[in-house]
């Protein structure tokens, strides 16, 4: 397959630093496509956890992975809001069964009126100790954490006003 191309549907598959599989998206369209970066677009598409359990999102999701940042973004479109989920996370890499980032366990959820919370900090940590995170991996995600939160408060990026109405205007032609 290579790299993708626009309008190819792709899975996402997200590992824990050990190496396990954390959790897979069965299917979202790359709607952008470039060494960089990849967005793409889902609605409902089944996603498998680590432990074989299944479920259904419930919503649009515009899907925002970078090549160089240590996060991701998923901006999921309610009748409310936008809102956003964002993975503290490797960047991402491509090969011909999946796009694939390392998960590390911190999340930022971003509201409709752009206020946010740092999720799973506890998770973090004992995941740092339990899988031995480098010291340079831990001020790497801590840095990355800083970013993302200026992003957030600068609407950069996925958190533009018009980003998700211009990327799932896009990802509705696929589905037509």
């Amino acid at each position: 397959m290579g790299f993708p191309k626009e309008g190819d549907k792709i899975q996402i598959h997200s590992y824990k630093h050990n190496g396990s599989i954390h959790r897979i998206w069965e299917e979202t369209t790359v709607l952008r496509s470039s060494e960089n970066c990849i967005i793409g677009g889902n609605d409902r598409t089944t996603v498998t956890e680590a432990d074989g359990r299944t479920w259904i999102t419930r919503e649009p999701a515009i899907c925002y992975f970078h090549a160089k940042y240590w996060f991701n973004i998923i901006g999921m479109i309610r009748t409310d809001g936008v809102y956003y989920y964002c993975n503290i996370s490797s960047p991402f890499v491509f090969d011909d069964e999946a796009l694939k980032y390392i998960d590390y366990d911190l999340d930022v959820k971003v509201f409709p009126d752009m206020t946010y919370i740092i999720l799973d900090e506890d998770e973090y940590e004992r995941h740092r100790k339990e899988m031995n995170y480098p010291g340079v991996i831990d001020r790497i995600l801590k840095k990355n954490v800083s970013y993302l939160i200026s992003w957030i408060c600068g609407r950069k990026g996925p958190f533009s006003p018009e980003f998700i109405d211009r990327w799932y205007e896009q990802f509705l032609t696929y589905l037509r």
